[in-house]
Parts: structure tokens; C-alpha cells; sequence
């Protein structure tokens, strides 16, 4: 299409409904929008948009039309972001991403680095999503698991988080502690509520233990956290993080097959570059106290 901001103009519309709307978030006068809305719906001979008593409704072409123009309003946003990321100081925005299960390490690090860079604005990005490296959504990404194979990643090992079994004092009350896996019948369990799982230990419970023993099924670690300080039952904590918590009672020691290996990862178009590359020495040194073998 020759007039992307034509596209823009009828992507703003269809988000917020209205012309007065789209006009504001892209600060244009009303007249502009309706002008945008016409040239386009005539050049592409077909109605963009049912109108009426309360704003604008895309039909199903406009529908189609705007699944586009948003893929690629997040690809320049993306690329904008990557772009920013090119400089030759410590500025702008730093994106960094994890699983929110080591979240009380990471943040602690950001707050402090961001403190000594006052011009950088950090964005902390965690959730299921991985987030793509090569479309600019972050500059640093801390992940668990398998080696990351994504083409064009800088990957770097980043240390072994240490996992163990643990329950609460209440549940020892009122269960009592097994003395090693040929103790586990009448036990209470927490796990993935994911059969699939392919982390090590939910691995190893569900070879382990019964599935009607699996009494209590969590979506995340930090959930699982809470169920275990709860009293639920049994279940899996980073040995840092059991450190962190009152009332918690060791039952089976952290385990190698148990552990959750983490990799740092960078593009290759940023990780030379100046703002990077500082974080990554912060982040690297900062992490020498976080007990998990870096």
C-alpha cells in the first residue's frame, strides 16, 4: 500500500471507535481522519467501516485490514526499539525480560543499575510469552531451561538455580516428614498443572508419585510457593528462595537432575552495544551473591 498513513489513520479508528478519537491519539484535525477513511475505502473499492450513531465499526474487511496494519504497527515499534538500542551511551530504554519466578533477584539488580544510569528508563518484561529477540521486544532475556536455539542470539550460560522438596511446618504436623522415596504413600503433593511439563522435577513427580497424590496443580512457581508455605502439601522451591521464607522444612535436598539451568541471551545486532554491554557486566557481577552458580 503506497499510504501507510492512510492504514495508520483506519488502524487508530478501529481501535478506539471514533473519529474525534483516533484524531486525538494521533493529533490530527477530525476532518484529516475522515479524509484518510474515504481515500482509502476508495482506492481499495470497498467499505472499511460500518458507520453510525456511535463511531465506527470495521467490517470484515476492515477486520482483515487491520490485522495487517497492527502486525505492522508492532514491527515498527519493534524496529524503533532496536534502532534506540544502537547507542553509543547509557540511555533511552534497557528491555529486559524473565520468568517472574526470579523476579525478588532480577529487580533488586534493574533498580540499582537504573539508579546509576538516571537517563535510562527500564522496562521489566515477564509472563509466558517468549518474547523475540530479533523484532526488538527486548535487548536482554534470562531464560530456564534447554540452551535457547533461536538464529541470531548471542546465548551465554548464567548459572544453575538449585532445587529442592520442601513443606511447610504445619503439613510436618500434620502429615509428617518422609524419610526418603520409599516413604512417600499417604503424602499430599503439589504440581504443574501441566501433564506436559518438561521441567526436571515436575518430570521426576510425576514418575515418583501417584497422581491421585498430586492433590494440589499450580500454573507457575510462585504460586507454588504459596501453596507450600499454605500447608497443601509437598512440593518444589529454589533452594534461595526457601532460604527467604520462615517455616519451611527441607525434605529432600536440592538434586542435579532437579536443577534449572539459566542462559543470557542478547541479539547479535545489540549485544555490542554500549548500553548492553554495561548491563551485562552490572548484571553479571550483581548476580556473583545470588547463590545460584553463576
Amino acid at each position: 500500500m503506497e499510504n501507510w498513513d492512510e492504514i495508520k489513520t483506519a488502524f487508530h479508528v478501529a481501535r478506539v471507535g471514533t473519529v474525534s478519537g483516533a484524531a486525538d491519539a494521533l493529533g490530527v484535525h477530525h476532518a484529516t481522519v475522515i479524509r484518510h477513511i474515504d481515500a482509502l475505502e476508495g482506492r481499495l473499492g470497498v467499505k472499511l467501516f460500518q458507520r453510525h450513531a456511535r463511531g465506527y465499526t470495521p467490517t470484515e474487511a476492515g477486520a482483515d485490514l487491520m490485522l495487517v496494519a497492527q502486525a505492522t504497527d508492532d514491527q515498527i515499534t519493534q524496529l524503533v526499539g532496536r534502532i534506540k538500542g544502537r547507542g553509543d551511551d547509557v540511555s533511552g530504554e534497557l528491555v529486559v525480560t524473565s520468568l517472574a519466578s526470579i523476579s525478588p533477584l532480577l529487580t533488586p539488580t534493574l533498580v540499582a543499575f537504573q539508579q546509576q544510569y538516571p537517563g535510562l528508563i527500564v522496562r521489566y518484561r515477564t509472563g509466558d510469552r517468549v518474547l523475540r529477540l530479533e523484532y526488538g521486544e527486548a535487548h536482554v532475556a534470562i531464560r530456564a531451561g534447554s540452551v535457547p536455539d533461536q538464529p541470531d542470539n548471542v546465548v551465554q550460560p548464567f548459572g544453575v538455580l538449585k532445587i529442592g522438596l520442601y513443606a511447610s511446618e504445619s503439613y510436618v504436623r500434620r502429615k509428617g516428614k518422609p524419610i526418603d522415596e520409599t516413604d512417600l504413600a499417604g503424602h499430599e503433593f503439589i504440581g504443574s498443572d501441566n501433564d506436559n511439563s518438561r521441567a526436571p522435577f515436575n518430570i521426576w513427580l510425576r514418575n515418583t508419585v501417584p497422581k491421585d497424590q498430586i492433590v494440589f496443580r499450580l500454573a507457575d512457581n510462585i504460586t507454588s510457593r504459596d501453596a507450600i508455605l499454605a500447608g497443601a502439601g509437598i512440593g518444589y522451591m529454589s533452594q534461595w528462595d526457601a532460604e527467604r521464607c520462615d517455616g519451611l522444612v527441607e525434605i529432600f535436598p536440592p538434586r542435579e537432575e532437579w536443577s534449572a539451568p539459566f542462559w543470557l541471551v542478547t541479539h547479535v545486532d545489540l549485544h555490542r552495544t554500549t548500553k548492553v554491554q554495561t548491563f551485562l557486566r552490572f548484571l553479571k557481577e550483581e548476580a556473583k551473591s545470588w547463590q545460584i552458580g553463576v
